[in-house]
């Protein structure tokens, strides 16, 4: 008894769904392929078009008193043939700062490994700035920076640096580095 109360409740049900569905149409089918991962990320074109024009006028710009001028025992570097106006460009944040590496916890080891791998990738996503947290060393053993000076050195012998400067305080401060890659 119980079984046929229930298909008649079933039944019902189904004459009042084709009811209520009569009307409709099926939707239109498009030759289309539904995305199976998630889309990468958008390109954001106008800060990389605000880079590049930096780059252009930094490197066809005169040079002025002003970089003439150094800011101080900042640590920074600036490959051989640039234009000091990168440098000071790098300095002033005009670089928008695309991915970050935080060696914080690492061994000296384990930080240049990290560092290597992490410049490659940069490079070959085209990433033209990122910041290097090396730390201030307070952590470490008589509170002085172990990677703060490894970092600058392994910088300088990488190709793919341009320039680094010590990062604007808001960025990380004694504690980073801001670095230009090549294109």
């Amino acid at each position: 008894m119980k079984k046929s109360a229930k298909t008649a409740i079933d039944e019902t049900d189904r004459d009042l769904f084709r009811q209520a569905v009569a009307d409709a149409l099926p939707l239109p089918r498009h030759d289309r392929v539904l995305r199976t991962q998630d889309a990468p990320p958008p390109y954001p074109v106008q800060s990389h078009l605000d880079e590049l024009a930096a780059l252009e006028e930094s490197l066809s710009a005169e040079w002025t008193a002003e970089d003439w001028l150094d800011t101080g025992d900042e640590p920074n570097f600036l490959r051989a043939g640039m234009s000091r106006q990168v440098l000071r460009k790098l300095r002033s944040g005009s670089w928008v700062i695309q991915d970050q590496l935080d060696l914080h916890g690492l061994d000296r080891h384990q930080a240049r490994e990290a560092l290597a791998g992490f410049l490659a990738h940069c490079v070959r996503r085209g990433v033209r700035c990122v910041r290097v947290i090396h730390g201030k060393g307070l952590g470490s053993k008589n509170r002085e920076p172990v990677l703060k000076t490894r970092v600058k050195h392994w910088l300088t012998q990488r190709a793919e640096v341009l320039a680094y400067c010590q990062a604007r305080p808001v960025d990380g401060g004694s504690g980073a580095l801001v670095v230009l890659l090549a294109a």
